[in-house]
């Protein structure tokens, strides 16, 4: 996975199709100012940013997202593991407030 912004693939994309870095950023909503901070690799994009992005470049969502460095999203906590860990806490908390009782 590309951990910056992949600014030669962005243009050869644009390139490919005739297309400016102007009107690449009037369709993901930013002005030309904050589209320069993205290809610098100053500014993050959104995930409706990578979905506008790869609609006018012809490419998928996911490899647009990696070529912009977008970080993969960590998996979430398996939901029976979740509970079991909240169950597990509030046992103890149970426990360590019986023992105060008595």
């Amino acid at each position: 996975m590309a951990l910056f912004f992949d600014a030669s693939w962005f243009d050869g994309k644009l390139a490919e199709r005739g297309l400016s870095r102007a009107v690449m950023a009037a369709v993901a909503g930013l002005s030309e100012a904050e589209l320069a901070l993205v290809f610098k690799d100053q500014r993050e994009v959104s995930a409706g940013q990578v979905a506008a992005f790869a609609e006018l470049l012809g490419a998928s969502a996911a490899e647009v997202a990696e070529r912009a460095g977008v970080s993969t999203p960590r998996p979430s906590e398996d939901p029976v593991t979740a509970l079991e860990r909240r169950v597990a806490a509030l046992e103890a908390e149970v426990a360590r407030l019986r023992a105060r009782q008595n």
